[in-house]
């Protein structure tokens, strides 16, 4: 075979064409860009002809040489390209050859090329045949639009969406394409020039920089990019809007083409990923501490048997011993990308630090792998909250164990409620800020022990109070151990005496009234609470103890109100109490939905406030408490205009008893009417 003629458009025909030169063959490639140009690597053999080409230019291409194969490895969705050039090749007689791009993993699972389904919705996907209905879909949301589909399709979207201000457009750095986005109406903020590839990380760093909600994709399979685009959209909390690739069943994976073509098979990439499915074995291993001493032996014996291993550098530093393939990853959708990619490999390590049940990245990775059918072996490791229990001596089956290591957590309200509390914390910045909130809240009797290295030869252990680690400058990774004796006495109900808050001039939900409305809320520990007109923050800061999982925002307008109960929440140990200094509805707009609400003082705007609420959560459970008659009529209108699942009125009216002379005399307070509304049964959870 002397000459190919490749029109390239993809990484598959750039890969293509270095391989066929390396097999000493001519090769000339077609690239409709200066771009795709520049990309390609100049060497012996490699002809290349640059500009976008007809069909009838097509033709003249073909007669030029006695092309021994045209081979057609254009985008999947370059459908009119690849049209013209079947057309010019029956015309000229050349042999037409359709290079395939692998499946992608994702398509397959959810039925991405299927077209058995107009659209469909499947967990953070959005699947659509067009960008026509990827624009209806959008145009029915709100959020700000990452699109990745590239600059050919982006005038259309600028047509069919809405509002094109949402759009955020990535394109590669070509000058002449900035000019052309400009004079569509983007602004330069909305552009965003970039070469890939792009890994998950800095996808979902690109979503949150513009605050995107969407993305929009194609389905380009693992070698346009498209599972790491999926990775950063779940890790931005995005959803991915995919457009499904067209249904070709024509043509040829790159080593049946290459098979076809008599010509040797490209290294470690195999044909159709289905046909590796059943025969890799896979391990998720935990290594434990990071020695290999502190890994058990069946893990050993993993590693020893190992065709390749996969992790992030830090664990690959300890398994280089093994002198085995390694490849440094974690993300696992690029995990499985790999696997499907290696068919070669038979035997693959996937190492996890610690344990792989305890703060680990392998509970998504296995979803996956157990999707796709492959054989998977699960191997434990040593977690460093029991190697560090061990060290100290001391019983763990009691222990509270949470993460502050780039997880936000609640310490504080896990040390109120438990007497041992076991964290993972990091590096050194993260002792420090613990040993500071611990001291701020009122916990500075607590004793603290902070290990780091462990298992290393610099491994460490120090105990001492909170103000002995203000200072903590120890290199490594680092865990905690924090014993509360006083634990065994905090309360496991609420009910807070109106004495232990600070009032001044501040309005303040009396404590029996409060003991009822937080009945009624029905928090759960990870609830995300709004207390709107807190005061002093009785209700807010009973919501974050009881919430110890959750977030509790408390907005008040009153700067002396807003002291106030920011020093309560300090006293009573609220670390989960977000103060939000403004006025309801406006201070709710950049808030997270939330699943729970309380509204002491609307203002006067419950109307705009409970409107806006459902907005965010349909299925929000509120509790308003009204004592004017103009604030009970406004809640009752609000109950009929929305017909709630779940509505209920109650009054309370409380007296407390005062002392006269030798006499205890019952004093009235003004009763109170609490209003609960919700879409969600009671006692089938929230949402």
């Amino acid at each position: 075979m002397e000459q190919i003629l490749i029109f390239a458009g993809t990484k598959e025909g750039r890969l293509l064409a270095e391989h066929l030169t390396r097999q000493g063959i001519d090769v000339h490639i077609s690239v409709a860009t200066a771009y795709g140009k520049e990309v390609l690597q100049q060497r012996e053999g490699l002809v290349i002809h640059q500009g976008r080409l007809s069909q009838p230019e097509m033709e003249a291409l073909l007669k030029e040489q006695e092309w021994e194969a045209v081979v057609d490895a254009t985008h999947p969705y370059a459908r009119e390209v690849s049209k013209n050039l079947r057309e010019a090749c029956k015309t000229t007689g050349k042999m037409y050859l359709r290079l395939l791009r692998e499946p992608s993993g994702e398509e397959e699972s959810w039925g991405g090329s299927s077209g058995k389904a107009k659209k469909e919705e499947l967990r953070d996907y959005y699947y659509v045949d067009t960008k026509e209905e990827a624009a209806a879909f959008l145009n029915e949301t709100e959020g700000n639009i990452l699109l990745t589909t590239g600059s050919k399709e982006l005038r259309d979207y600028i047509r069919l969406l809405d509002d094109p201000s949402r759009i955020y457009a990535r394109i590669l750095p070509d000058g002449g394409m900035v000019n052309q986005c400009r004079s569509w109406g983007l602004s330069g903020s909305q552009i965003i020039c970039m070469q890939g590839p792009f890994s998950a990380e800095l996808n979902a760093a690109m979503l949150k920089q513009v605050n995107a909600k969407y993305l929009v994709t194609k389905d380009t399979g693992d070698a346009g990019g498209f599972l790491p685009k999926l990775a950063g959209a779940r890790a931005a909390k995005a959803k991915a809007v995919v457009i499904r690739r067209p249904g070709e069943t024509e043509g040829f994976f790159m080593n049946q083409l290459l098979e076809y073509l008599k010509l040797p098979p490209m290294e470690q990439k195999g044909g159709s990923s289905k046909e590796s499915h059943a025969s890799p074995r896979i391990f998720l291993l935990g290594i434990g501490m990071g020695s290999v001493s502190g890994m058990t032996g069946e893990a050993v014996k993993a590693c020893e048997c190992a065709d390749v291993i996969l992790g992030a550098g830090r664990m690959l530093e300890t398994l280089s011993c093994f002198g085995k393939p390694m490849e440094d990853m974690y993300d696992p959708y690029e995990i499985l990308g790999f696997i499907k990619r290696h068919p070669e490999y038979q035997n693959i390590v996937a190492a996890f630090s610690g344990d792989i049940g305890f703060y680990s990245g392998t509970k998504r990775l296995l979803e996956l792998l157990e999707t796709e059918a492959y054989q998977v072996e699960v191997i434990c490791g040593i977690s460093s909250a029991a190697y560090a229990a061990a060290k100290l001596h001391m019983p763990w089956q009691d222990m509270k164990l949470v993460s502050i290591h780039g997880r936000p957590q609640n310490l504080i309200g896990a040390v109120r409620a438990h007497e041992k509390v076991f964290a993972l914390a990091g590096k050194r910045e993260s002792v420090r800020e613990a040993a500071k909130s611990l001291i701020e809240y009122g916990f500075s009797h607590v004793t603290m022990h902070v290990a780091s290295q462990l298992s290393y030869p610099e491994e460490e252990m120090i105990t001492g109070t909170p103000e002995t680690f203000l200072s903590y400058d120890k290199k490594g990774l680092s865990v905690l151990v924090l014993e509360n004796p006083m634990a065994a006495e905090t309360a496991v109900t609420h009910g807070l005496k109106d004495e232990v808050f600070q009032r001044g001039g501040a309005p303040m939900t009396k404590e029996e009234v409060r003991s009822v409305s937080l009945s009624k809320l029905m928090l759960t520990k990870d609830a995300l609470v709004y207390d709107i007109g807190a005061g002093t923050g009785s209700i807010g800061i009973e919501c974050a103890l009881q919430a110890s999982r959750g977030t509790v925002y408390a907005i008040e307008k009153k700067e002396e109100a807003v002291t106030l109960l920011t020093e309560n929440a300090r006293r009573l140990g609220a670390a989960n109490l977000v103060v939000v200094k403004g006025t309801a509805p406006e201070a709710l707009k950049e808030l997270p939905a939330p699943t729970h609400v309380f509204v002491g003082g609307s203002g006067g705007n419950l109307e705009e406030i409970v409107g806006l609420l459902l907005k965010k959560n349909p299925r929000v459970r509120i509790v308003v408490n009204a004592i004017s008659l103009e604030t009970v009529a406004e809640a009752m209108r609000i109950l009929e205009t929305h017909g709630f699942q779940e509505s209920e009125i109650v009054q309370v009216s409380v007296a407390k008893s005062r002392t006269l002379g030798g006499y205890h005399m019952m004093t009235g307070q003004n009763p109170v009417y609490i209003f609960t509304m919700s879409n969600q049964d009671r006692g089938k959870g929230l949402s």
